[in-house]
């Protein structure tokens, strides 16, 4: 049979046609009337989008810049912070904090695990200046609970800065950024929105501007108040990727048409497609025998599953790609040929979902030896989306 390439990766995700289209059609200057209206739309959008009445940036950069960005603009060197770490994109932040020459305290859990909010209250100190931590750990497929951390500085009395990064966590999780006193929160282009890597976008709550204004880091390109001043006019402080922003645009138009042409809407409908195509993949996974990695906070963005004992998840993930060509992703660091991972986030339906758990009965009855029948991963994938989308 012929295979038709799919991507099955928490990032890049699979990307919206219509996107495709505008940024194929994006052939404007970027410092001309036409284009300053596609921006100050976008940037609207995004507000929506990330769900918050502060401000939101775009910046022409992976999210690992608006994360750098974060930390160049919110720190001062000897600056205190706290870093919540349990996967490879904790150990950005504690990277990240350290170049920037913060004191760095971390309070970290196993890869898999998520964190007690005890440890977290030990860990607090009156001089925190942030608190750096994901809503997604995007290496492990493991949930952390914002909210939970939120009230906890609050109830503490904490004056730390949260910071997060969201870049697989929009568009599969529920935020509240204002009410909960979220500072930062971090996108990504290639995630949730559907369009290709090169943007990171991120909102700024009135409390990280002020903190802005005595942190004595150095930061030229990832000067947060420069796109600020600049946004205002339907500007960037530099070059933009003025493709990418089309994009972006066309896809938050698509999410907006998901709610009936309301954004707010068509965001909650995305993130409930992702949670509903997470459930159906887990109760696949364990009809098949295999054992979820992140039992206990399952994200909606991805999920993670051990390879069973004796074999490399790489077998896993190189068997659906040549037989399928279905491209799902290995572990990171050390679950790298212990685990594999499945993502949700973005054009990922109940099609796409029943399509790979179909590819993956077949690898695991033919390549894994597990004692498959077919059809008992799809019938509990199907029984999870009858129980949650009624006819």
């Amino acid at each position: 049979m012929i295979r038709k390439i799919r991507l099955f990766t928490p990032g890049p995700t699979p990307l919206l046609p219509a996107a495709q289209f505008a940024m194929a059609a994006a052939d404007i200057h970027h410092r001309t009337p036409e284009f300053r209206a596609l921006y100050q739309r976008v940037l609207a959008q995004l507000k929506v989008f990330v769900g918050t009445r502060n401000d939101v940036l775009l910046l022409s950069s992976s999210g690992t810049g608006a994360m750098e960005a974060a930390v160049s603009n919110l720190t001062s060197p000897g600056d205190r912070v706290l870093v919540l770490t349990a996967g490879k994109f904790g150990e950005r932040w504690v990277a990240l904090a350290k170049a920037f020459g913060c004191a760095v305290d971390v309070v970290s859990v196993p890869y898999g695990e998520t964190f007690d909010l005890a440890a977290i209250k030990a860990a607090l100190k009156i001089e925190l200046r942030a608190v750096f931590m994901q809503a997604t750990e995007t290496s492990t497929a493991v949930r952390h609970d914002v909210k939970a951390v939120a009230d906890l500085l609050k109830a503490e009395g904490s004056d730390a800065l949260l910071v997060v990064d969201g870049i697989t966590g929009l568009g599969t999780t529920h935020f509240d950024v204002d009410d909960w006193g979220i500072d930062v929160l971090i996108g990504g282009s290639q995630k949730a929105v559907m369009i290709p890597p090169g943007l990171s976008y991120l909102s700024v709550s009135d409390k990280a501007w002020d903190a802005m204004e005595i942190s004595l880091n150095p930061r030229y390109y990832f000067d947060l108040r420069k796109e600020r001043k600049n946004a205002k006019n339907g500007e960037s402080a530099y070059t933009p990727a003025v493709a990418l922003i089309a994009g972006l645009g066309a896809a938050l138009e698509f999410i907006a048409q998901q709610g009936g042409g309301d954004l707010e809407k068509g965001r909650i409908a995305l993130i409930d497609n992702a949670e509903t195509c997470a459930a159906m993949t887990r109760a696949a996974l364990e009809a098949l025998g295999l054992k979820l990695f992140a039992p206990s906070a399952p994200a909606a963005a991805a999920t993670a599953v051990y390879a069973p004992e004796g074999v490399d998840s790489g077998v896993v993930v190189k068997a659906l790609k040549t037989r399928f060509g279905a491209t799902i992703t290995n572990g990171q660091g050390e679950m790298q040929g212990k685990i594999f991972r499945i993502a949700h986030l973005g054009l990922f339906d109940y099609m796409d979902t029943i399509a790979l758990v179909g590819a993956l009965e077949h690898v695991a009855k033919d390549t894994l030896k597990l004692p498959v029948e077919y059809g008992q991963a799809v019938a509990a994938a199907q029984r999870v989306y009858a129980s949650t989308n009624p006819a």
